[in-house]
């Protein structure tokens, strides 16, 4: 109508107003006050979102998946699926949050309700998450504290804690590698951090390690007064959290690109090996890596983007912020590559036989080794387990009720054989479970709400609807890749081994009773809605198929309605 003034569109708690400037009658439309916290600077937003992408997966997962699939080869399908598949999810979960300004379970009312559950099995996926990333820092902690001495403990093979296999070999000559020598680096995590030398695997992990208790105690607790207040206490942590990590990455980078040898891990790391691309496994783990990078499919994205204002251009963050996260994998390759290079140096091997196993020891076996050689080692040992302990905690989201909760599922992660749970827990209670999420996720979306409905859900924000790469990216290639990673991972299952410990059968089974756990809330879920909506199967498909109208809708059709004459 002419002279109509319609009040913007926003997200909160729903009121019923109109504005008017005419004689004729008043025309509904649904307005807002909007009682959810906001971020206090656009920064903190983005500097949360690159605390929570950027982890210890990028200074860990990446480089260890890079160098178990011939270096630079790796690079070449990372790239292709960051490029068509992580990104534009990333980008779907940020402009889902943004525009229904709500949490993981809560949102599904506005997309397709009968995928509720998924907004469920999330939240039991991070549970288990916490239950064993929190004992990982804890460990960095351990590290951190006993950084501060002259020598460092893991430097030398006079310990306590050391064997006849311990084989310290820099600055000697005469020192011979074998199969059977283990690094003081190597004894100092295993022996005296973990004590795992005194657990019988998974049968009998024995009692808890109180140093290590107190560590996670200590955790917990700057977790929960980083986060008491909400976004308004974590928007300023992670000023420290998520920023800290480049300037050491940088002293890193630099010292490390100075060590003997260095050269031949950055040869190893960008030379490809083309027959590794002909390699199934190579794909799908570029494609699992690039997925826990940037984290689409755990709930936070739509967490930390439903404090945004309602325009705020999400897609330029979802650019800026998938960015940062891969260039601070790629920059942490060639940080882990550098000192792989000067191991091999000294050792007199080969760059690929350098690394033993995967997962932590990466972090707390070969970076220490190298570090303890280095000139200035305490303070390099100092920084470094800082930067580790930060990267952890920005990408950790609980309050009170859960750090408790958190606190007391953590620990069996805590015992002697503790490292076996956290190895445990990291492939079953997230692995195969997150993907599923993330796969139905897409689904969710792009096939039942409707990419065209999304597509002016986004135009609706940032006043321009998503190109056509996007659209087919969440209709095709993004659900398809996922696909992929799921297939390949059930046909081709790699026994599950840490150190010399090869998991047995029923532990494996247990495995897959705790990601069942996590998923089955799903189908449970979608079984509960068909049943209690009223009315024939059809009439129920159709409600439970279709999502409820959300405020910005009414607020949209309400405005159409006054422009018609």
């Amino acid at each position: 109508m002419a002279g109509q003034e319609p009040t913007a569109p926003a997200h909160g708690s729903p009121k019923l107003g109109y504005t008017n400037t005419n004689n004729s009658a008043p025309l509904p439309v649904m307005t807002q006050t909007d009682s959810r916290d906001k971020w206090s600077k656009k920064m903190d937003f983005l500097l949360s979102v690159i605390g929570f992408a950027v982890d210890l997966g990028n200074v860990w997962r990446f480089p260890y998946i890079c160098y178990q699939n011939g270096g630079g080869a790796f690079l070449i399908p990372y790239i292709l699926m960051a490029i068509f598949g992580g990104v534009p999810l990333f980008y779907m979960e940020l402009a889902l949050g943004q525009f229904h300004r709500t949490g993981a379970i809560s949102i599904w009312k506005h997309i397709c309700p009968i995928f509720k559950g998924v907004g469920y099995s999330i939240c039991v996926i991070a549970l288990y998450v916490s239950f064993y990333y929190n004992t990982i820092i804890a460990w960095a902690l351990f590290y951190f504290y006993s950084s501060f001495s002259t020598i460092l403990p893991w430097t030398n093979c006079d310990n306590a804690w050391n064997t006849p296999d311990c084989t310290n070999y820099f600055g000697r000559d005469n020192v011979t590698w074998t199969n059977s020598s283990r690094s003081p680096a190597e004894e100092f995590y295993t022996r005296n951090v973990l004590e795992i030398h005194r657990a019988d695997g998974l049968r009998d992990v024995g009692g808890v390690r109180w140093q290590l208790m107190l560590c996670l105690f200590l955790i917990f607790t700057i977790v929960y007064f980083s986060l008491w207040k909400g976004v308004k206490t974590s928007g300023k942590v992670v000023w420290v959290t998520a920023t800290l990590p480049y300037v050491v990455l940088l002293i890193l980078l630099i010292r490390g690109a100075t060590l003997p040898g260095a050269w031949r891990g950055v040869v190893f790391y960008l030379k490809p090996q083309w027959s590794k691309l002909l390699e199934t496994s190579v794909w799908v783990d570029a494609a699992a890596q690039i997925f826990f990078s940037l984290g689409p499919g755990f709930g936070v994205l739509l967490a930390l983007s439903s404090y945004n204002p309602f325009t705020n251009n999400c897609y330029r963050d979802a650019i800026v912020t998938s960015l940062v996260n891969c260039l601070t994998s790629l920059v942490s390759g060639f940080v882990i590559f550098t000192v792989l290079g000067h191991m091999a140096e000294m050792r007199k091997v080969e760059v690929e036989d350098v690394a033993r196993d995967k997962g932590p020891s990466l972090l707390f076996i070969t970076y220490p080794e190298a570090i303890a050689n280095m000139m200035g080692s305490t303070f390099f040992a100092i920084i470094f387990f800082v930067m580790m302990i930060t990267l952890g905690l920005d990408s950790t989201l609980v309050v009170l009720l859960l750090v408790i909760v958190c606190f007391l599922g953590s620990l069996s992660t805590l015992t002697y054989g503790g490292a076996y749970v956290v190895k445990l827990l990291e492939e079953f209670g997230v692995g195969s479970s997150i993907i599923v999420v993330g796969f139905l996720e897409a689904i969710a979306v792009s096939w039942f709400y409707g990419v065209n409905r999304f597509s002016n859900d986004i135009k609706a924000m940032l006043g321009s609807a998503p190109g056509i790469f996007w659209k087919v990216c969440w209709v095709v290639i993004s659900p398809a890749f996922l696909a992929y990673i799921i297939v390949s991972s059930l046909v081709k299952a790699p026994p599950l081994t840490l150190f010399d410990y090869k998991y047995p059968d029923w532990s494996i089974k247990v495995g897959y009773m705790v990601a069942l756990s996590s998923f089955m809330w799903i189908p449970i879920y979608m079984v509960y809605k068909l049943l209690w909506t009223p009315g024939s199967l059809k009439q129920r498909l159709a409600v439970c198929l279709r999502p409820e109208r959300t405020i910005a809708e009414i607020n949209r059709d309400a405005l159409n309605m006054a422009a018609i004459p």
